[in-house]
């Protein structure tokens, strides 16, 4: 138990971290950051109900979101994606953070049993 909360609230640390530490004008409580933490915090309640099973698949789709399209695709130089802020070393950092701090909830999600206890 301690482990899953431990590897998903890092996965979240890693998204508010990049949002608010790297993007101009983001705080907790900005729609970018607000609605998507409120995402993680329903799936981790779903967790703790007979809906487990459903929790786990829908957090290995939220947090494989998060490690594809914020630490993958939003990297890449498409033409139309804003680059705000400017696609520097410094925001390529805290992509790999970004990025990084994704993988250990994957792993566990993945290999985690969904037996309920009786």
């Amino acid at each position: 138990m301690k482990l899953f909360l431990g590897t998903v609230t890092l996965s979240w640390a890693g998204f508010v971290i990049h949002n608010v530490a790297d993007l101009p004008g983001q705080t907790l409580l900005s729609p970018e950051t607000l609605f998507p933490s409120l995402v993680y915090v329903a799936l981790v309640a779903l967790w703790f109900t007979p809906a487990r099973t459903v929790a786990r698949f829908a957090l290995l789709g939220w947090v494989g979101l998060h490690l594809v399209g914020g630490a993958v695709v939003s990297v890449l130089p498409l033409p139309f994606l804003p680059f705000d802020p400017e696609q520097t070393l410094y925001h390529y950092a805290f992509h790999v953070v970004y990025g990084l701090t994704q993988v250990p909830a994957l792993v566990v999600l993945s290999r985690r049993r969904t037996r309920l206890p009786r």
